[in-house]
C-alpha cells in the first residue's frame, strides 16, 4: 500500500513520519537475513514485483493499494524474515514509482518503504513466535493472525500520515479508506495457507496457478472500487445540487431584499473560516455554510417598501420585519437539511444579554453556529451600502462591532473576528427541496421580544427641543391659525399660474413659513426616471444634476412605493451613492408622492441640516398639499406640452409654419432696426412622392426625419429652420447675403442629398433651393417666401429638363443634388 503525501506537512506529521522511517530501518537491521529456497524467492519476488504494478486507487484520498499482500504471506510462511522483508519493500517501491498519481518525493517513497517493512516485520515474527506455534498446532488460524496484524499495521502507519497532514481523523480515515479491504487479507491468507501445503507435498509447479488468482484479485478491487468511485461522484453531484437548491434560495432573498449576492458569499466566507478556527463539529460546520446564505430567506415574507426603505423603521415596520427570522426557519424545516440549519436561522437575531427576537435565547443559549453568523453579518452590513446610510470603512466597521461585545455578540466570536478581519476582508475579496406544500407562515404572528431596531426608531418630533416660552399652552393655537392661514393662501396661488416654475416657485415659497427647510426639491417622472423640475437652497447644482432611477435611492423609494418618508438620509439619494466623492452637509429629509390622475407624476422632497428635523405635523402638512400641487404640477406640465406642440413640427421635431412666421417677423423688425441682411432659403426634396410611392410613407418620413436634421446641424447657432409642411424646409439665415450664398447653397444642397441617402434604399435623391434676400426681394415675411419659392421652383424645372436621370429603384446610385 502507497501514500502520497501533500507538499506541505505539519510538524507532527514531519515527525510522524521520521518515528516510521526509523522503525522501520531497525525492523530491516534486526531481521534474520539467512537465504532459504533462493529458486523459489526468485520466483516469489518476481511475481511480486508484477503484481505490486497492478494496483488501484483508493478512494478520498492519493493512496493505492495492490496485490502483493499475497506473496508477503506466502513468504511468511515459507522463506526467511530478511526475504519477506526484501520482497516486500521492493514491492511497496514499485508500488510508488509505477505510473504514480502525482509526483513522488523521496520522502515519500521512505514512508512507504519502511511502512511495510514495519508491517511485514511485525507479521513474521508474529507467525513464527514459538508460544504462538504451540497453541494453534499448524491450523491456519495462526497465519490468519499474521495477515491481521499485517492489515493493522499497514493501513494504520498510512492512515496516521494521511490524517496528520489532511488534518482529518485517524480513525475516521482508517475507516472509510481502509477496513473494506480486510475481506481481501482473509482471503488471501487462505490462499497462501492453500500453497504453502500443495508446496509441502510436492507440487512446486503450483505456483503458476497464483497467476490468475492474482488477476482475479486485482479485478475484484477494480469492480470493488470503481462502485465506490461511483458512488462518490452520485453523492458529490447529490451536494452540487443540494449547494445549488441553496444558492437558487438565495437568490430569492436577493430579488426581494437589495443586498447584493456577493454580501452572502462574503459572510459565508467570513462564518466558514471562523467556524474552522473554532473547531465546529463537521455538521455544524455545513449547517452554518448554508445558513451564511439562507438567513435572510425569511424576508420573502416582508413586504418590499420595508425591506428597501432608504430610512429608519417605524414601530409598526418593525414588528413587520422581526417575523423573519420565524418565517425563514419554517420555510427551511420543509428542506430537512441533514445538519442543524434551522436553528441557526431563527436564532440570527438573538443577542448575547438576552434583548434580541424571537425568543430571547441568552449567551451561550444561542446556537453557536447563529453567535458567528450575527457577528459576521453585523460587520459586513455595516461595510456595505444600504438604503438608509453609506457604508462605513471596515476598520470603523470592526471598530463598533467590538464596542457590542458582550452585548449583542459573543465576546469569543468577536475577538477572533477582530484578530483575523483584514484576512478574511482579502479572502472574502479574492474568492433538493423535496417540494412539500408549505404551510400557512406566520406572517401575522406578533413578536414579543425586540424592545426596537438597531438603528433606532422613525423620530415623528424634532431631535432639538424648542425653546420653553411663556405662554406655551397659546403655541398649538398660534400654529393652526397661522397653518390654516398658509394652506388657503396656497391653495388660491396654485391656480393663478400655468408656468410650471412659477407655480413650483410659489410652492416653495408658501411652504417654507410652514415647513421649514434648507433645500427643495421637485422631481417629475419621465420614462423611469425622476427630473428635477424645481430646485432651490443648499446644494442647488448638485441636485438640480441629479436623473434619479424610479426605486432607488430616497426620492426614487418613495415614486415607487407611493409612500412618504419622514426623515430619511439624503446621502443616499442616487447620485451621492454612485459618487463616493460626492459630500452632502444635508442630514434628513421628508419627501412625498405626487399622485397624478396615471399615476405617480413626481417627488416633492424637503432636505434640513439637522438630523431628525422634519415631524409628524410637517409630514401632515405635505400630504394635505401634495394633491393640490400635483394638480396644478399636471396643469403646467400639459400646457407646456401644448404650447410645445403648437409651435413645433411633431414629425420633425423642428419650428412648424406658424413659429416660422412669427421667427421672421421678429428677424426682420430687428433687421430694419440694425440695417443688417437677411437671406431666407426655401428647400424642397426632388421626387418624394416617388419615394413615398415606392417605399411606404413610414420611409418617407425617415427621409424627411433626417433632411430635417442634417439641415439643423449644418446650421449656425442663431440660425433656424423650419418645416413648411410636406417634403419643404425653409431656412432663415441672419447676417448673411448674396455673396456667399450660391456656395453655401450647394453645401446644403450635399448634405440635405447625402441625409437622405443613408435610408437603406434610397438612391438618387436630390434637393431644390431658391433664395431670397431682405431689403433686396422684399420687406415682409410673405415677399420674402414668395420670391424664395418662385425661384426654387425655377431650378426644380431647369434641373428636370436638364437631367436625364433613371426612375429610383433601389439600383440606382446616390447622387447629390446639382440644381
Amino acid at each position: 500500500m502507497s501514500r502520497h503525501e501533500p507538499n506541505s506537512m505539519s510538524l507532527q506529521a514531519r515527525a510522524y513520519i521520521a518515528f516510521i522511517c526509523m522503525l522501520g530501518l531497525v525492523c530491516l537491521l534486526t531481521a534474520n537475513w539467512q537465504m532459504q529456497h533462493p529458486a523459489r524467492f526468485a520466483c516469489y519476488l518476481l511475481i511480486c514485483i508484477v503484481a505490486s504494478a497492478l494496483k488501484v486507487n483508493l478512494p478520498g484520498i492519493l493512496g493505492t493499494m495492490s496485490v502483493n499482500f499475497l506473496f508477503i504471506l506466502i513468504g511468511v510462511l515459507d522463506l526467511g524474515a530478511g526475504q519477506t522483508l526484501l520482497m516486500g519493500s521492493l514491492g511497496a517501491l514499485v508500488q510508488c514509482v509505477w505510473k504514480p498519481k502525482s509526483q513522488i518525493r523521496p520522502v515519500q517513497a521512505a514512508f512507504s518503504v519502511m511502512n511495510i517493512a514495519v508491517a511485514v516485520f511485525g507479521a513474521y515474527y508474529t507467525y513464527h513466535w514459538s508460544f504462538a506455534q504451540r497453541l494453534s498446532q499448524g491450523t491456519p488460524v495462526l497465519l490468519i493472525t499474521a495477515s491481521l496484524v499485517y492489515f493493522v499495521l499497514n493501513t494504520a502507519g498510512v492512515a496516521g500520515v494521511v490524517a496528520l497532514t489532511e488534518k482529518k481523523s485517524v480513525i475516521d480515515t482508517w475507516r472509510n479508506c481502509y477496513f473494506w479491504s480486510f475481506p481481501f487479507y482473509l482471503l488471501g491468507a487462505s490462499i497462501a495457507w492453500v500453497f504453502d501445503e500443495l508446496i509441502g507435498r510436492g507440487h512446486a509447479q503450483s505456483i503458476l496457478l497464483l497467476l490468475p488468482v492474482i488477476y482475479v484479485i486485482y479485478r475484484s478491487y477494480r469492480v470493488y472500487l470503481g462502485r465506490l468511485e461511483d458512488e462518490k461522484k452520485h453523492v458529490e453531484q447529490m451536494a452540487s445540487l443540494h449547494l445549488r437548491t441553496i444558492e437558487a434560495l438565495a437568490l430569492a432573498i436577493d430579488a426581494k431584499d437589495h443586498t447584493t449576492h456577493e454580501h452572502l458569499s462574503r459572510v459565508r466566507t467570513y462564518a466558514v473560516e471562523l467556524a474552522e478556527e473554532m473547531n465546529l463539529a463537521p455538521a455544524d460546520l455545513e449547517a452554518l455554510r448554508a445558513a451564511a446564505l439562507l438567513h435572510d430567506i425569511g424576508k420573502l415574507a416582508v413586504p418590499e417598501h420595508i425591506i428597501s426603505k432608504p430610512g429608519k423603521l417605524t414601530p409598526e415596520e418593525f414588528e413587520k420585519m422581526k417575523i423573519h427570522p420565524v418565517v425563514g426557519a419554517e420555510i427551511l424545516e420543509r428542506v430537512e437539511f441533514p445538519y442543524p440549519v434551522v436553528p441557526i436561522v431563527r436564532s440570527h437575531h438573538e443577542k448575547w444579554d438576552g434583548s434580541g427576537y424571537p425568543d430571547g435565547l441568552r449567551g451561550e443559549e444561542i446556537p453557536i453556529g447563529a453567535r458567528i453568523l450575527s457577528a459576521v453579518d453585523c460587520l459586513d452590513a455595516l461595510a456595505s451600502d444600504r438604503q438608509y446610510r453609506r457604508a462605513l470603512p471596515l476598520d470603523q466597521a470592526m471598530a463598533e462591532v467590538a464596542k457590542l461585545a458582550g452585548k449583542s455578540f459573543d465576546p469569543k466570536v468577536v475577538a477572533l473576528l477582530q484578530k483575523r478581519y483584514v484576512e478574511l476582508e482579502k479572502k472574502a475579496t479574492s474568492q433538493n427541496s423535496l417540494n412539500k406544500p408549505l404551510a400557512r407562515l406566520s406572517t401575522d404572528l406578533l413578536i414579543q421580544r425586540g424592545d426596537a431596531p438597531d438603528a433606532g426608531f422613525e423620530v415623528s418630533e424634532p431631535a432639538t427641543a424648542a425653546c420653553t416660552k411663556e405662554f406655551e399652552f397659546l403655541d398649538p393655537i398660534i400654529a393652526a391659525r397661522l397653518e390654516a392661514q398658509l394652506l388657503f393662501e396656497l391653495t388660491q396661488d396654485l391656480g393663478s399660474s400655468l408656468s410650471l416654475d412659477e407655480t413650483l416657485s410659489v410652492v416653495a415659497t408658501r411652504l417654507k413659513r410652514i415647513v421649514p427647510f434648507d433645500a427643495i426639491a421637485v422631481y417629475v417622472c419621465r420614462e423611469g426616471r425622476l427630473h428635477p423640475e424645481f430646485v432651490s437652497g443648499e446644494n442647488l447644482r448638485f441636485l438640480s444634476s441629479l436623473q434619479i432611477p424610479v426605486g432607488q435611492g430616497l426620492s426614487g423609494w418613495v415614486a415607487q412605493t407611493g409612500r412618504t418618508i419622514l426623515n430619511g438620509n439624503p446621502a443616499v439619494e442616487s447620485g451621492y451613492l454612485d459618487n463616493p466623492a460626492m459630500f452632502t452637509t444635508l442630514r434628513s429629509a421628508v419627501a412625498v408622492p405626487l399622485a397624478g390622475l396615471n399615476g405617480t407624476l413626481g417627488v416633492m422632497t424637503l432636505y434640513q441640516t439637522d438630523r431628525d428635523a422634519f415631524s409628524s405635523d410637517h409630514v401632515r402638512v405635505l400630504q394635505a398639499i401634495s394633491s393640490k400641487v400635483s394638480l396644478a404640477m399636471e396643469n403646467a406640465l400639459k400646457y407646456r406640452q401644448a404650447e410645445t406642440h403648437a409651435t413645433t413640427d411633431f414629425l420633425t421635431e423642428l419650428p412648424n409654419a406658424r413659429s416660422l412666421f412669427l421667427r421672421l417677423d421678429s428677424e426682420l423688425a430687428r433687421c430694419k432696426r440694425t440695417n443688417e441682411s437677411l437671406t431666407v432659403l426655401v428647400c424642397d426634396l426632388d421626387s418624394f412622392k416617388d419615394i413615398n410611392d415606392s417605399f411606404g410613407h413610414i420611409t418617407g418620413n425617415k427621409v424627411l426625419r433626417a433632411v430635417g436634421a442634417a439641415l439643423r446641424e449644418s446650421c449656425r447657432e442663431y440660425d433656424y429652420v423650419a418645416r413648411m409642411g410636406g417634403d419643404e424646409f425653409v431656412l432663415v439665415l441672419p447676417a448673411s447675403d448674396s455673396t456667399n450664398m450660391q456656395r453655401r447653397i450647394g453645401e446644403l444642397r450635399e448634405i440635405g442629398a447625402r441625409a437622405g441617402c443613408v435610408i437603406p434604399g434610397i438612391k438618387g435623391m436630390t434637393i431644390s433651393i431658391g433664395e431670397a434676400f431682405f431689403p433686396a426681394d422684399g420687406n415682409d415675411a410673405e415677399q420674402l417666401l414668395a420670391e424664395a419659392d418662385r425661384r426654387m421652383y425655377f431650378a426644380k424645372r431647369a434641373a428636370r429638363l436638364n437631367s436625364t436621370l433613371p426612375p429610383l429603384t433601389e439600383e440606382t446610385p446616390c447622387l447629390v443634388g446639382v440644381q
